[in-house]
């Protein structure tokens, strides 16, 4: 009775670890839900670009719920990477992104001001213009 417990605990255990590792492996493969890629460069480029159509009031421009969780899928994806965070292109990209994330938490209903606007678009080309340098 002991013996078949232990057989039956250890094939569980080790289905559980089979199924944790192909899970974390598949996850670390693919595309993110927001389409990044884990290329810093690409995603930087992707993001950067996608809101300043946000901001220009592009027709095809995401809304600011699919802005937000592309801010966070960014943030989340490259902040706990020591190599990527020192970057001067991160850190600037993370000004804009927190920027423009903070206003869409305060003022969900209100338009970008002109000013928060102008500032947030020159700091996502500066970014861009970083990254692609690999600065």
């Amino acid at each position: 009775m002991l013996r078949r417990l232990t057989r039956s605990l250890g094939r569980a255990l080790a289905l559980g670890l089979l199924v944790l590792v192909l899970g974390l492996s598949l996850a670390a493969c693919g595309e993110t839900a927001s389409g990044l890629t884990g290329q810093y460069l690409d995603d930087t480029q992707t993001v950067a670009q996608a809101l300043q159509q946000t901001l220009a009031g592009a027709a095809d421009a995401p809304d600011q719920a699919r802005t937000r969780a592309l801010i966070n899928d960014y943030v989340a994806l490259y902040r706990p990477n020591a190599s990527i965070n020192g970057l001067g292109s991160f850190t600037t990209m993370q000004t804009a992104l927190n920027a423009l994330a903070g206003h869409y938490a305060n003022y969900a209903n209100r338009p970008v001001p002109d000013a928060l606007r102008q500032r947030i678009e020159k700091e996502l080309q500066q970014a861009e213009r970083n990254a692609a340098r690999g600065a």
